[in-house]
């Protein structure tokens, strides 16, 4: 085809209103290609969605022509903006400066990042926002150095949308206590003066051990793992949503602790959302460093030469994995 052509634009079967989207800076260019590489191969070939890029700053030229070679689909670049990435105006910078050398020094993962901090904040509260990504109604989330290990069959955006669902995931695990010990409390705040906003069916057992005791049971610091979630945005844009964050960020929690975006995801979607509108995806095999899902029933995935990993080699089975707690 010419470079102009874009043969999904031709598929004249059911598709959905989405994109592919990567949180990413031009530096990780390589890494990016291969993520890109990975989903175009095996998902994205088929389906022939688009990709949206987001960067703070201006993506390089080489970053541009690098990604773009990797897809027949098309691609857009958006530029973060300045007021969506970094400290409001009612953070006191001076606190949150004294919280990441505490942090530093306590050893906690990316405790004394600035940067990291900006970024958990945005994927929390802006990514779904900005001006491109309004244009669809769903996301598939992608970093870089990320890999797929087996073909996926049908549409996963499709089936998101004919079965209703809101948010998924492929990993789930435990968050480090050290960087969100007011995040609970701060949410027992929010649901109390908003209680129409839990969802009668919601996944509250996933994020409590002491289900009987409701909200007043302790977080189990359970979240599902954001580095791959694939998503309704109108979730993120409504109301309740939107009120939500709000409350967290006047708190100051991303910067006079550590929120990370994967627990607050997680538990706006197990509280807001009924347990129906949430899936969990066993059928698409995913590594993100240092940690993979695969598979494991061998004759629906592998004697057919549909996946390529060990099922031996799965998180799920893990004592750290919160994945069995779902199932619950």
């Amino acid at each position: 085809y010419p470079s102009d052509v874009y043969p999904a634009l031709m598929n004249p079967y059911r598709r959905a209103n989405a994109t592919f989207v990567a949180l990413v800076r031009s530096s990780e260019r390589e890494s990016m290609m291969q993520s890109m590489r990975s989903i175009e191969d095996r998902v994205n070939r088929k389906f022939g969605y688009p990709w949206v890029f987001l960067n703070e700053e201006e993506f390089t030229e080489d970053f541009k022509a690098g990604v773009k070679s990797m897809t027949r689909s098309q691609v857009y670049f958006g530029l973060i903006p300045k007021e969506d990435w970094g400290y409001p105006s009612f953070i006191d910078q001076e606190r949150a400066n004294r919280t990441r050398t505490q942090m530093g020094k306590n050893g906690i993962v990316y405790g004394q990042s600035e940067s990291y901090r900006h970024m958990c904040r945005y994927q929390s509260g802006f990514f779904f926002r900005h001006p491109l990504m309004l244009n669809f109604n769903y996301y598939w989330r992608v970093e870089p150095s990320v890999e797929l290990f087996c073909d996926q069959d049908y549409d996963p955006f499709v089936f998101m949308e004919s079965n209703q669902k809101v948010y998924s995931f492929v990993l789930s695990l435990y968050e480090y206590r050290a960087t969100l010990p007011t995040l609970w409390n701060v949410t027992r705040e929010f649901v109390t003066s908003n209680p129409s906003s839990l969802a009668p069916d919601n996944s509250l057992g996933f994020l409590v051990d002491q289900l009987e005791k409701g909200m007043d049971a302790e977080y189990n610091l359970c979240h599902f793992w954001s580095n791959f979630e694939i998503g309704d945005l109108r979730f993120w844009r409504s109301q309740t949503y939107l009120d939500f964050f709000n409350h967290l960020d006047r708190k100051g929690g991303f910067y006079y602790e550590r929120w990370g975006d994967a627990p607050v995801h997680s538990i706006a979607a197990s509280l807001f959302l009924s347990t129906s509108q949430i899936h969990q995806w066993d059928d698409i095999a995913y590594y993100h460093p240092p940690f993979t899902h695969c598979p494991t029933n061998l004759q629906k995935h592998h004697v057919n030469g549909k996946c390529y990993c060990d099922p031996k080699d799965n998180f799920d089975s893990l004592p750290y994995s919160c994945t069995p707690r779902w199932w619950k």
